[in-house]
């Protein structure tokens, strides 16, 4: 394995742990990877290993038709999903999956999660929109590059990178990033907006979305190509 290849095991490996240590997995229900866009290769978490057990080493190393070429354990099974993201989306260069809580709960409910306030605002440029459900052949054949498509499908026409995290319905979300880390944070502040929405709605049955113009302010303030949120570079 190449040098720049170690550099982003450790990466993905790295960005593992912090689903743990933000409490967005229980047992072994998630997983991070990351691409070499160079090479068509994915690292990825091995499946169904726990995470005390994980290193560097044994992130698995696929290439972009799902064949692993390096790390010597089974790849996560959804990696056909993150390909497909990968394969379709050249920004993205990272791309996690968890069954976090709150936002698993809204899959599961079959709705988007609304935005509410400028906190969703400051990372999310509008809904967090909820898949389809897969049909049955979906699920029977292919069912994780079904995943991926049905994300793509959801995603059409829009910037992937302006509302970087989707969920599934009947199933949990998924986000993505510039990096490994980065697609985390995203997964990380998508908990957070998904436990905020819910408390919202309970409060306030019939809240109404962020408006437009304060939606605006929050994300381009961050995001836009007059951002003036933080340091200088």
């Amino acid at each position: 394995m190449s040098i720049a290849l170690d550099l982003l095991r450790k990466e993905v490996y790295e960005a593992n742990m912090m689903l743990q240590e933000h409490n967005l997995i229980t047992f072994t229900w998630g997983n991070v990877s990351g691409v070499d866009r160079e090479n068509e290769l994915v690292v990825i978490k091995p499946s169904g290993v726990p995470y005390e057990e994980l290193s560097p080493e044994n992130m698995v190393v696929v290439n972009f038709d799902g064949e692993v070429i390096g790390g010597g354990l089974n790849p996560s099974s959804d990696t056909a999903t993150h390909i497909a993201l990968y394969r379709e989306f050249k920004e993205i260069a990272g791309v996690v999956h968890t069954h976090s809580p709150k936002a698993t709960a809204w899959a599961q409910s079959g709705r988007n999660i609304p935005a509410l306030g400028t906190t969703h605002a400051d990372y999310f440029y509008g809904d967090i929109m909820c898949t389809r459900g897969l049909n049955r052949d979906e699920i029977a054949q292919d069912y994780e590059l079904n995943t991926g498509k049905v994300i793509i499908e959801t995603i059409g026409k829009n910037d992937p990178m302006e509302v970087p995290g989707i969920i599934v319905r009947e199933h949990a979300p998924f986000t993505w990033g510039t990096s490994p880390k980065n697609a985390v944070h995203n997964a990380v502040v998508l908990e957070e907006v998904a436990k905020m929405a819910l408390d919202t709605a309970m409060l306030n049955p019939s809240i109404e979305q962020i408006p437009q113009n304060l939606l605006d302010k929050h994300y381009l303030r961050k995001h836009g190509k007059d951002a003036y949120y933080g340091q200088n570079k």
